[in-house]
């Protein structure tokens, strides 16, 4: 019988989808205000797929060829039962999977560090826009930044790689990005700085906060010494060394310039839908196809209906008075 081949997993330009990000849920107990609106409405339960649906998808994107899965929320730590789906997917690391990783506000972090560890995760990904308190909890509207820290420090202990996504917001944390690089490399943590993305109405004009990295880069030199780097992660970050900490610092720039050309992940969200493009609204529903009893050979042709129509590149633009790119919010998308 014909089976599922990594050759369906090549899009119509040449590039091999091998990175997927699955949001397990949209719910998170932040509301950033470049990601949420303070009054988010979350969707309903039942429209969420179970972990043992989002496991099996998984299983049949890594038969597939995808070799790196991120689980992305929302919060990701804050669905109930997640880590039995961390620790089924962690089995599957050396089996099809290089790695398992995750990426998370750090609010739960502490009680999950050691677990996520045993289960096979070996770096993170934890966004922290601010290392002073009160800010900290203007952006998150509702985060408690020693709570963060703690969870940062349980990693840590616990033997995790982290990496800090820090989004560069203009009259907000932009005189703070120095120190919180110097933080990060302070305790061995690589930092990436990302431009603020159009998508969802969060109640404000993104207008305002939006900051180049080409400026911030820029700027920093006044404080560090870079030397471009060839490293590169599944992901878009372009690197820099940082001479006077020797630590690793990543610039994403989606919208100052963009990293389409060599785009290699697609996204499942919650609900069983996969986004081809974060920036673009075609998509495919998985969730259908699977509770209208499709096996796993013919979720294996839809996928690959899917990538077949992946797209060159995505539409964000940031102007003042223009509607968000897509409609949907980043917590839905899962970042």
């Amino acid at each position: 019988m014909e089976r599922p081949t990594i050759d369906g997993m090549t899009d119509g330009f040449g590039r091999r989808v091998s990175y997927l990000r699955v949001s397990i849920t949209d719910r998170c107990d932040f509301r950033c205000t470049y990601c949420m609106s303070e009054t988010m409405s979350f969707l309903p339960k039942n429209e969420l797929l179970t972990l043992q649906e989002l496991e099996r998808l998984c299983m049949v994107f890594i038969s597939k060829g995808v070799r790196k899965l991120r689980l992305t929320g929302g919060e990701p730590l804050v669905r109930k039962g997640m880590m039995d789906l961390v620790r089924s997917l962690g089995r599957k690391i050396g089996s099809g999977l290089d790695e398992l990783t995750l990426t998370t506000n750090g609010a739960q972090l502490a009680q999950h560090a050691v677990e996520l560890a045993d289960a096979g995760v070996r770096r993170l990904n934890v966004s922290l826009d601010s290392l002073q308190s009160d800010l900290f909890r203007q952006i998150t509207r509702r985060g408690e930044l020693a709570r963060v820290l703690d969870g940062i420090e349980a990693a840590l202990a616990a033997g995790l790689k982290i990496k800090l996504n820090v989004v560069a917001m203009r009259g907000v944390n932009e005189q703070e990005l120095p120190d919180i690089i110097r933080f990060a490399h302070l305790y061995g943590m690589d930092v990436t700085l990302i431009e603020t993305m159009p998508m969802g109405d969060v109640g404000e004009d993104r207008t305002d906060v939006y900051l180049p990295l080409s400026e911030v880069r820029r700027n920093l030199a006044d404080h560090f010494t870079m030397r471009t780097l060839d490293h590169r992660t599944s992901g878009p970050a372009r690197y820099v060394e940082v001479a006077e900490t020797n630590g690793r610092l990543g610039f994403i720039t989606p919208m100052s310039h963009n990293f389409c050309e060599s785009c290699n992940r697609v996204r499942l969200t919650c609900t069983g839908t996969l986004y081809m493009c974060l920036g673009q609204d075609d998509a495919i529903d998985l969730r259908a196809a699977m509770r209208s009893g499709a096996n796993d050979f013919e979720l294996g042709r839809v996928i690959d209906d899917g990538i077949s129509r992946k797209p060159r590149g995505h539409d964000f633009v940031i102007g003042r008075g223009e509607k968000p790119a897509v409609r949907r919010h980043m917590s839905v998308t899962g970042g």
